[in-house]
């Protein structure tokens, strides 16, 4: 088994699996994050519940965001704190001991020495910087604040025999809405605009039922309105 590496650094292969068994058991572990996103208010070491594992793409949900967003094992770690790197050692400085003259002697005067001048150390031209490497579009693009696409949407319109009619929405594998109460009128026309002949001929077997029914329910009342007309015209004074 391959060491685990230190907090500094992404998930390693065996954190990736270990993620997606707890995932497996309904479990929704924290990872942090190693780099911030200010446009979510995020900031480096920031805190995220893992909803789900797919090769080395970890969908998150971090702390204070209500939209599940996608990260790479390499933008995670499984630690918060940063492991401190040790403090390099102090570079011990080189003192230059002067050259002593001895005396010289009444009888024998030594020779004058130039004192030797310490060599004046070459500067090193430095390397060039390797340039940064761009960051993945993709990944830069889930940074910025774009929210997921859309879910499904699904339209109801429900008839019933009594030619009542009502339209609910469904958005993704959501609870449907309250129904609310449409117009006959306005279910045909809508089918019409789609021209969607199956769709209309359904709505229209309950439409001309409804047609039927009333024409017959105005007829018996017309009858009933002639009956009364004439039982009034009797009992008119003559």
């Amino acid at each position: 088994m391959p060491p685990r590496r230190s907090g500094s650094e992404s998930l390693t292969p065996d954190d990736l699996a270990a993620l997606t068994a707890a995932v497996a058991e309904g479990k929704q572990p924290l990872v942090y994050l190693r780099e911030g996103t200010p446009s979510l208010g995020l900031t480096p070491g920031a805190s995220a519940r893992v909803l789900a594992v797919s090769g080395e793409t970890v969908t998150v949900k971090p702390r204070g965001v209500d939209d599940a967003l996608p990260y790479e094992a390499d933008e995670l770690r499984m630690t918060k704190n940063v492991a401190p790197q040790a403090a390099k050692p102090a570079k011990a400085k080189t003192s230059l001991t002067p050259r002593v003259r001895p005396p010289s002697t009444p009888a024998t005067r030594a020779p004058a020495t130039t004192p030797t001048k310490p060599a004046t150390p070459t500067a090193t031209s430095p390397k060039p910087a390797a340039p940064a490497k761009p960051a993945s579009p993709s990944k830069s693009a889930r940074r910025t604040g774009g929210k997921k696409p859309p879910a499904a949407v699904t339209v109801t319109i429900f008839g019933s025999p009594d030619n009542a009619w009502s339209v609910s929405v469904t958005r993704g594998g959501r609870k449907p809405t309250r129904s609310r109460t449409i117009t006959p009128d306005s279910v045909e026309a809508a089918l019409h605009e789609l021209d969607d002949a199956a769709a209309l001929d359904a709505a229209s077997s309950v439409l001309n039922a409804a047609r039927d029914e009333a024409q017959r329910r105005v007829d018996e009342l017309s009858r009933e309105l002639a009956a009364a007309q004439e039982e009034l015209a009797a009992l008119a004074p003559k």
